[in-house]
């Protein structure tokens, strides 16, 4: 699939915008066994955040994502993907840092290939339909989030 990439600079990074085109299937696993896939999460927006726990970037974006999982509960699917990182790992971190979302490891799903997750945090934005509405690579903290979601009517 080719994307027409359009650069802004609104949030001060590089932000790629894309037609309306629905993205890949995907599929994957949450670590609590809640299976996936792209027509199941049809219906409503979602947010992607590729990150890992040693990423002090992420951990510092970790607060607006939680703010934002409980201010839009089940208007909003947030998934946290943590790539390249043992099951062990995230549940000893998430034991001492919990997190809302649901969380996934990179070991279960096909996202990072989809969008070349490589650097973190990294966040994919989904309309209700699955298009891509965005996809960022950087810490944007509760501002940058709240502006990506204006663009799926949140």
């Amino acid at each position: 699939m080719l994307y027409r990439r359009a650069f802004l600079s609104s949030l001060g990074l590089v932000l790629h915008a894309f037609p309306a085109e629905e993205v890949a299937d995907f599929r994957g696993t949450t670590i609590n066994g809640r299976k996936f896939t792209r027509s199941s999460l049809k219906g409503t927006p979602v947010l992607i955040q590729f990150w890992a726990t040693w990423c002090g970037v992420c951990r510092r974006d970790q607060p607006a994502v939680d703010q934002l999982a409980e201010e839009y509960g089940d208007r909003l699917t947030i998934l946290a993907v943590s790539v390249n990182e043992s099951e062990r790992v995230v549940r000893k971190y998430l034991a001492n840092s919990p997190r809302k979302g649901q969380i996934v490891l990179s070991s279960t799903t096909n996202l990072p290939a989809i969008f070349g997750a490589n650097a973190f945090p990294h966040y994919v934005l989904l309309d209700s339909e699955s298009r891509l509405k965005a996809d960022v690579e950087g810490g944007i903290g509760e501002r940058g989030l709240r502006r990506l979601l204006t663009r799926v009517g949140l």
